[in-house]
């Protein structure tokens, strides 16, 4: 029976996982009637067959996508496949800019440095045909924390969402590949908790930044319409 794979590109920091688990737990919460499979790509796991995916979800991670370790060179090269073979593919935050990479487009840090925090934003017209973001209204607030960023997006690629930091929050490439910089998968507190985490060892208003977090129903939506086209796939 074809899953959605989690390949797991990362484990957030260790009071986290105590209070609130990890990146896969996040995502799992908002898929139902499927078979799921999560694959520690960073420890070694086997990257899955195409042929026995229903859908692909690539998850944020701490490390960096420039730093090019060899698991994250090795899912480039899946994304290449699965894209040729148009297996339903969500890339989170470094999942999105491993995307962006594998297909041609530049990554690096973002030149004004990191988002974080609760953030607006915008989508394109191009978003009212799109099989996920046709179901969401033409803005909303999202979770960030990211240093590093998509400068540029893929031949082809079109662009759903952007804002005034991040113009490349969001893209497809062809029918059923797409790419958030966001992070769909949080809730108010584990943002709170990252942006406590970053203060550690950036000079941030943590108090400033935190009390503009909220919930973020629309961009949690995001997981389950991607689990509904990787079903409808099947």
């Amino acid at each position: 029976m074809k899953k959605i794979y989690i390949l797991k590109a990362g484990t957030t920091f260790e009071d986290i996982v105590t209070k609130y688990g990890n990146f896969e737990d996040w995502i799992l919460r908002y898929i139902d009637g499927v078979s799921t499979q999560v694959v520690d790509v960073q420890k070694g796991e086997e990257i899955p067959s195409f042929e026995n995916c229903a859908g692909v979800i690539i998850t944020g991670s701490h490390a960096m996508v420039t730093e090019e370790h060899a698991w994250s060179l090795k899912i480039e090269e899946f994304v290449k496949e699965l894209i040729k073979f148009e297996i339903p593919l969500l890339g989170i935050c470094y999942g999105h800019q491993l995307m962006a990479k594998s297909l041609g487009a530049k990554v690096d840090y973002h030149p004004h440095g990191m988002e974080l925090g609760t953030v607006n934003i915008a989508l394109l017209e191009e978003s009212k045909n799109d099989a996920i973001f046709k179901h969401l209204p033409t803005d909303f607030d999202v979770h960030v924390v990211h240093a590093q960023s998509a400068l540029t997006l893929p031949l082809n690629a079109i662009l759903l969402a952007s804002n005034k930091f991040e113009k490349n929050h969001a893209f497809r490439v062809g029918t059923n590949a797409w790419g958030v910089q966001f992070h769909p998968e949080y809730d108010a507190n584990i943002m709170k908790a990252y942006i406590n985490e970053v203060a550690k060892d950036k000079p941030i208003n943590k108090d400033e930044i935190s009390l503009h977090v909220k919930d973020t129903p629309y961009s949690n939506k995001i997981i389950k319409l991607f689990a509904d086209v990787a079903k409808n796939s099947i």
